[in-house]
């Protein structure tokens, strides 16, 4: 392997990455540059060899997008518009300069009807695992003909698990602070912290049909289906729990 491959490799990431990515009209190059370098340079504590050589592309394409928030975020025409910054594992993420007004009403999905934990594998398409840090769910759901298998438990926890074959789903707007990127058993993964606006996306002509105000969410992607963690309370116990779905 030439010394070249592996930046060869980033490369590719960070050109396919443009494909997520819609950032409103540039501001000057040096003004990008700049706003760019202070973002990666808040975290400059030295990095021994050895784990430098552990980092992942991941988490270079990783920093590019919080760079590009950031930056967007930071400049007039950032803050001139709402920039649909982020589609990953199905979610639509909407990141303006000011919080959104919050959904004040209520909606289930689509079809949304209970369903019996052991009936589910002949009621979705994919297929679908419980947390064994939160154990059996209190109750579970199947929405969109199959299409998307809710669960529940106490305290307002909640997982939604979905076909990660299909367009996006489900859509998020928000506000600062920007979403988090972090792990989850070694896969990306997105926390959305705050409560924030969500809904869902027909398949039919893709508008966004409001469903209600959502609590702070772990987003991630496992095995080809797209997963959502919702009121965990923080970052580090959504990603215990997410990490104990084997």
């Amino acid at each position: 392997m030439s010394s070249n491959e592996p930046s060869d490799a980033i490369e590719s990431e960070l050109t396919a990455l443009g494909d997520l990515l819609d950032v409103p009209a540039a501001p000057p190059p040096a003004d990008v540059a700049a706003a760019v370098r202070a973002r990666l340079s808040q975290d400059n504590e030295p990095v021994r060899p050895a784990r430098r050589r552990r980092r992942t592309r991941w988490a270079v394409v990783a920093a590019v997008v919080v760079a590009v928030i950031t930056v967007t975020a930071a400049t007039p025409q950032g803050r001139a518009a709402v920039a649909q910054i982020l589609r990953f594992a199905g979610i639509e993420i909407e990141v303006g300069d000011t919080t959104p007004p919050p959904v004040t009403t209520t909606a289930g999905l689509p079809g949304e009807h209970e369903v019996a934990r052991a009936d589910l594998p002949a009621q979705v398409r994919f297929p679908v695992r419980t947390p064994a840090a939160l154990g059996e769910p209190q109750r579970v759901t199947v929405s969109e003909n199959g299409r998307v298998a809710s669960m529940f438990w106490p305290g307002g926890i909640r997982l939604d698990q979905f076909d990660g074959t299909m367009a996006p789903f489900f859509f998020k707007k928000l506000g600062p602070p920007a979403p988090e990127y972090t792990r989850v058993n070694g896969r990306e993964a997105w926390w959305i912290p705050g409560e924030h606006p969500l809904g869902y996306i027909p398949r039919e002509d893709g508008t966004q049909v409001p469903l209600r105000q959502a609590a702070a969410t772990l987003i991630w992607q496992q095995d080809g289906v797209n997963l959502r963690l919702e009121g965990a309370g923080s970052l580090k116990e959504a990603v215990r729990i997410a990490s104990s779905i084997k």
